[in-house]
């Protein structure tokens, strides 16, 4: 009995000493002042937890070629909106509404993505303007 009460206490501390995986708030990592509009050709789209990511390659006006990573919702939360993989073919023309990372880099957390055919599909992670999430497009 004394055995496991150890084996048990051992192992609570070691849970709590273990890193945990932090989830971020927008926030933290992206500028709601910072609204941004992006459009190239989509190289990858990664279902990954805890947020989806598409990447794609952005012309400036110096004819310069950028990669862009734009955050998206969850996997799960894309998936109960109706987006299957399909959804977004690697080449396809794109235009992403979203909000520049507070680093500057080319990193931006996506609101709406619309393709060349007019379809677009919302992929931010909360529809709460107030939150700390950033917003659904209003229609």
């Amino acid at each position: 009995m004394k055995a496991k009460l150890v084996l048990l206490l051992v192992s609570g501390i070691v849970m709590v000493a273990l890193p945990a995986g932090a989830h971020h708030a927008f926030a933290a990592e992206f500028d709601v002042n910072q609204p941004i509009t992006l459009k190239g050709t989509l190289t990858k789209m990664e279902w990954v937890n805890p947020h989806g990511w598409l990447h794609i390659d952005v012309t400036g006006p110096d004819g310069k070629v950028t990669n862009w990573a734009i955050e998206a919702g969850a996997p799960n939360a894309l998936l109960r909106r109706g987006l299957r993989n399909f959804d977004f073919p690697i080449g396809v023309e794109v235009s992403v509404d979203g909000y520049r990372a507070k680093g500057g880099g080319p990193t931006a957390n996506g609101t709406k993505v619309t393709f060349k055919d007019g379809r677009n599909f919302f992929l931010g992670a909360t529809d709460n303007a107030g939150g700390n999430e950033a917003a659904a497009p209003k229609p």
